[in-house]
């Protein structure tokens, strides 16, 4: 695979561009050192590693010339100002929290090649028309309190206050937390911008996927990012004990749940959407234990809005009538009700214009994964670049990689995007 340049008329006139990729991965080492985990990359939101990996960005940040803040929702800001005072904003990021046991790229390689532009910019004195902003959202996953793009979400005026009463598993409120690694909470509604203040956002990610792999591209033009519905289901039963209730009249939470989790899977097969049961969580479980109660939880994707929607009602109805014939009760609790979004023709178009000029195949797709642009939506005109994962495409997993050499040519894409971009 050769390195291939991007030349652009602009470009011609903006200074050498170092080698990005190579840079950009000893970053992406550098900042998975943070970890709440000794064997593994966990970076969960406002962890003590979550403090010191922001810490880190804005000093990378600093370093590179950009006018840096850590605000009320632990977004790490880096801003690099127009000439123009009444220059508009592009907004270039992605996220820094992890899953857990994480790769170390997913979120971290689109702020990582978003702060090499914007050190590329500052250092060959490139000023532009409009003011670009790195931003580091500080949440996305959702892991510790079961929603996701709090960060983002807090940038794009559309942060939920009611999430601040929300509790972890060690029953630490999204308020509380916030206060202890020394935000400000009631701060938050002031990140908000206007739609007047943006004239577009753009994130960079790895493709969390084989298609890129398999068809042998660099990267690919995100057409939508698909609509995610995620719900927690609690089954209860009857405990009792194993070696003496016989199984026609038991009442098992956990045999209940192994249903629920291949309906869904034959589900999504036949009507060809994607859904996964992924937390299954035994409360008091022992080995000669029947299970009176069983957590889980359940993820379900489309880029069709009325797909998604008509499978979700039919789970759930499916769920209900798996507990009458079984004898247990199933509750379900929303905490994500996504929309699929569509990126931005006029950013999808440009995206695509640059990789022709590199020489490089066009390839469109869709994202089954939800990212920090989805809150922008609405807001201002989106757009995204997927950067092809090594590995057979795995992602949320010390497995993930990528090649320095397609980290290099999706930073240069961004490049020239940005110094080709028509922000009226």
């Amino acid at each position: 695979m050769s390195q291939i340049s991007v030349v652009s008329e602009s470009q011609s006139a903006a200074g050498k561009t170092a080698a990005f990729g190579e840079r950009i991965v000893r970053l992406a080492d550098r900042l998975a050192t943070h970890s709440e985990s000794a064997d593994g990359l966990t970076c969960v939101f406002l962890s003590s590693a979550h403090v010191a990996v922001a810490k880190d960005i804005a000093a990378l940040m600093t370093a590179g010339g950009l006018d840096v803040k850590i605000d009320a929702a632990a977004n790490v800001v880096g801003r690099y100002r127009s000439e123009s005072p009444q220059a508009k904003t592009v907004i270039v990021g992605s996220h820094y929290d992890t899953v857990r046991d994480a790769g170390k790229y997913d979120g971290r390689l689109g702020i990582l090649a978003a702060l090499a532009v914007a050190e590329h910019l500052v250092q060959n004195e490139i000023r532009l028309p409009y003011n670009l902003e790195v931003i580091a959202f500080s949440e996305e996953e959702g892991v510790r309190y079961s929603t996701s793009y709090i960060g983002s979400s807090a940038v794009a005026g559309r942060f939920d206050p009611t999430l601040l009463d929300r509790r972890d598993a060690n029953d630490i409120s999204l308020a509380d937390a916030l206060h202890m690694a020394g935000h400000d909470p009631r701060a938050i509604p002031a990140l908000a911008r206007g739609r007047e203040d943006l004239a577009g956002c753009l994130e960079v990610h790895i493709e969390q996927g084989p298609v890129l792999l398999t068809e042998n591209l660099p990267v690919g033009v995100v057409t939508d990012i698909a609509g995610n519905s995620r719900i927690l289901i609690t089954v209860e039963g009857v405990a009792g004990h194993a070696g003496t209730v016989p199984m026609a009249l038991r009442h098992d939470a956990v045999a209940a749940s192994a249903d629920i989790t291949l309906m869904v899977e034959r589900h999504c097969v036949q009507t060809g959407i994607l859904g996964t049961v992924g937390r299954l969580f035994v409360p008091n479980g022992a080995i000669n234990l029947i299970p009176g109660r069983c957590e889980l939880s359940l993820d379900i994707r489309s880029s069709d809005e009325a797909v998604r929607k008509a499978a979700v009602r039919d789970i759930l109805s499916d769920i209900t009538h798996i507990a009458e014939r079984r004898g247990v009760t199933a509750t379900f609790t929303q905490v994500l009700d996504a929309a699929a979004v569509p990126c931005s023709v006029r950013l999808q178009k440009a995206l695509a214009n640059s990789i022709s000029r590199a020489g490089c195949a066009v390839r469109r797709l869709p994202s089954g994964a939800g990212h920090d642009a989805v809150m922008f939506s609405g807001l201002t005109d989106i757009g995204m670049l997927f950067v092809r994962c090594g590995n057979g495409g795995v992602s949320h997993s010390p497995r993930e990689t990528v090649d320095a050499r397609d980290v290099d040519f999706a930073t240069r894409i961004l490049l020239d995007v940005l110094l080709n971009f028509n922000y009226s």
